[in-house]
């Protein structure tokens, strides 16, 4: 196990990035139709077979996404949210409503995770509870949670048994990983430690976590916190965190939903993050960046140079978040904001930002890896 993680450094960043092998197309008008017509969805993951494969019940995928009401400011929907059950069938997705009963979670919203199917037909939902369960206004506590509930198929519906226990499974350390305990805050301006990606690595059939983290600033940084990857292996006793994989070394103060694709014998490590993210803020695009290292633990050296992976579009640099590769080099992603005139989306009134806003699954794109080489395949249409 390696000691030391790999850094992300303004040298990387430095380096020449962009180009149309690094940049998704504009995703047209008309936009993609909205999964649920009165809902935001976003983040979203599939739930995978132990192989990695995803979950097929009765000729249709299996899949999770956040949601809440298509109500007021769309950055309040963070504050509202619960896992949602889908499936896909083609191109076509079918709500299979809220996946966990109200109240459930020991936390008051329901942030991103992943899901395993075990052999024994139920599933490991991984995911962050945020704040605590009752509080009377959100704050910003995150714990990972799983929930093992049983695929229920009865009466032509599919399912999770609404019953499941939720535990906590794993929090930051308050050492290695800074406490992810705000009180006050909201996206981007708070700790972190949540987005639990489910991995089994091939090479030792052991199960992890990659959890998105924060970490003290090296030197005589002048922000709070830098980002990072944390890694957890699971034991007898449960789960073990372990020296992170990667540390955003002043660059970068909030990295999110990291996850590992192995392809061809080497490991890829993802995650995404906004721009004004960065330090300074708007140095660098909201993308989506990686690594690539021979096995789990590294040693990572980044992707294209500069670790950019996918980048939204000049002319349209908010239009899509929360990408995750899967092991078949498609990549997901959901609509985000549409460019307005120049204006930040996270500053505009209720009225604008939500005129903006996509909610809802953006077209899929796939990528070919070359060892430390990546580009975006565009499918003909521009639409999966």
């Amino acid at each position: 196990m390696n000691g030391e993680p790999a850094r992300w450094t303004r040298r990387h960043l430095a380096a020449p990035a962009g180009g149309a092998a690094t940049t998704a197309p504009v995703i047209g008008l008309p936009a993609p139709p909205r999964v649920l017509p009165h809902h935001d969805v976003w983040d979203l993951w599939p739930i995978q077979e132990e192989d990695g494969s995803t979950s097929v019940v009765r000729g249709r995928e299996l899949w999770m996404a956040l949601s809440s009401p298509a109500l007021g400011h769309p950055e309040e929907r963070h504050d509202r949210a619960r896992l949602r059950l889908l499936a896909r069938a083609g191109d076509g997705w079918t709500d299979l409503g809220h996946a966990f009963a109200d109240g459930a979670s020991p936390g008051s919203r329901e942030w991103s995770g992943s899901a395993v199917r075990r052999p024994d037909g139920t599933v490991s939902v991984f995911y962050t509870a945020a704040g605590r369960r009752g509080e009377a206004r959100p704050t910003f506590a995150q714990t990972v949670v799983e929930a093992r509930a049983r695929l229920l198929t009865e009466g032509g519906r599919v399912l999770l048994d609404q019953a499941a226990e939720h535990r906590e499974v794993l929090r930051s350390d308050g050492v290695t990983y800074l406490p992810a305990d705000d009180i006050e805050g909201g996206p981007g301006r708070i700790k972190a430690f949540r987005d639990p990606g489910w991995f089994r690595d091939p090479a030792d059939g052991r199960e992890y976590l990659l959890v998105a983290a924060s970490v003290a600033p090296s030197g005589d940084a002048d922000h709070a916190f830098m980002g990072a990857v944390a890694l957890a292996a699971a034991t007898p006793d449960g789960w073990s965190l372990r020296p992170p994989l990667l540390v955003a070394d002043g660059v970068n103060h909030e990295i999110e939903r990291p996850h590992v694709v192995v392809h061809r014998s080497s490991y890829y490590l993802f995650f995404s993050t906004h721009r004004h993210s960065f330090h300074p803020p708007g140095s660098a695009p909201t993308g989506l960046y990686g690594f690539v290292a021979p096995s789990l633990t590294g040693p990572y050296r980044p992707l294209n140079g500069s670790g950019l992976v996918l980048r939204n579009p000049a002319e349209e640099p908010d239009q899509a978040y929360a990408w995750l590769v899967l092991p078949d080099l498609k990549v997901v992603s959901f609509l985000n904001y549409r460019s307005n005139g120049g204006s930040d989306p996270w500053q505009a009134g209720p009225a604008e930002a939500r005129a903006a806003f996509g909610g809802t699954i953006a077209p899929v794109l796939e990528l070919t890896l070359r060892e430390a080489a990546t580009s975006v395949v565009v499918p003909a249409t521009g639409r999966s």
